[in-house]
C-alpha cells in the first residue's frame, strides 16, 4: 500500500526504518517517558512494537508513524493513529497517541504531529471520530488532548490492567469530525 504520511513544518511522520530501533528502545526504557505505562520495555519488546507499527502501516497505509525532526534527521518518537476494533467498551474506535523522547518534550512537537494526524484522520481517512486516552496520572497528555480540541468523555478501567493497578483508571477524550471541521484550531 502507498504510504503518504503527514508532514509538518518541523516534523516528518514516516515508515519505520532499521536505524530507528536503537533510539526507540532508548525512549522505551526511559523511566520518565514510560512513567504512565505499566513497565519499561526491553530492547526486544521495543523492537517488536516498532515491527508491529511497521506492519500495520504496510497493511493500512497509516498507523503509529516514526517521527523525525526534519532539521536534524533525529527520531524523536512515535505519533499516529491506531484502530481498536474490539478492545474497549467504546470500540470500535480509532485512537490517536504519542510517545516522544524526553529531550523533545515542551517544544510543541507532540501537538504539531498530533494536529497533522488529526487532519489525516478526518481529511484523508474521513473518520467520524478519533479518541485518545491515558492514565489519569498522565496530566501532560491529558492537557494535550484538551489543546487538540478533544472533549472529555469520562473514565474507564483499562482492560489490559488489573482493576487495582495504579494506572488502571484512564481518562477518555474524543474529537468528532464535525467538531474538527468547525473548531478554530483547525479552521484557521
Amino acid at each position: 500500500m502507498t504510504i503518504s504520511a503527514p508532514e509538518t513544518e518541523r516534523l516528518r511522520l514516516r515508515q519505520w526504518r532499521p536505524e530507528d530501533l536503537a533510539p526507540f528502545a532508548a525512549l522505551n526504557s526511559d523511566p520518565e517517558v514510560m512513567g504512565c505505562f505499566p513497565a519499561l520495555l526491553s530492547r526486544e519488546e521495543s523492537d517488536a512494537l516498532a515491527e508491529r507499527c511497521h506492519a500495520l502501516i504496510d497493511l493500512n497505509g497509516w498507523g503509529f508513524w516514526a517521527v523525525e525532526e526534519k532539521a536534524s534527521g533525529t527520531l524523536i518518537g512515535m505519533v499516529g493513529l491506531h484502530h481498536q476494533p474490539d478492545r474497549f467498551s467504546f470500540s470500535p474506535c480509532t485512537e490517536i497517541g504519542w510517545r516522544l523522547a524526553k529531550p523533545f518534550w515542551h517544544k510543541g512537537f507532540a501537538c504539531e504531529a498530533a494536529t497533522a494526524c488529526l487532519a489525516y484522520a478526518f481529511e484523508v481517512l474521513a473518520l467520524d471520530e478519533v479518541v485518545s486516552f491515558t492514565s489519569i496520572h498522565n496530566l501532560p497528555s491529558e492537557a494535550l488532548m484538551q489543546r487538540l480540541g478533544m472533549t472529555r468523555q469520562g473514565h474507564f478501567l483499562h482492560p489490559g490492567l488489573p482493576a487495582d493497578h495504579r494506572l488502571a483508571t484512564h481518562v477518555l477524550y474524543s474529537l468528532s469530525r464535525q467538531r474538527y471541521l468547525t473548531h478554530p484550531r483547525f479552521t484557521q
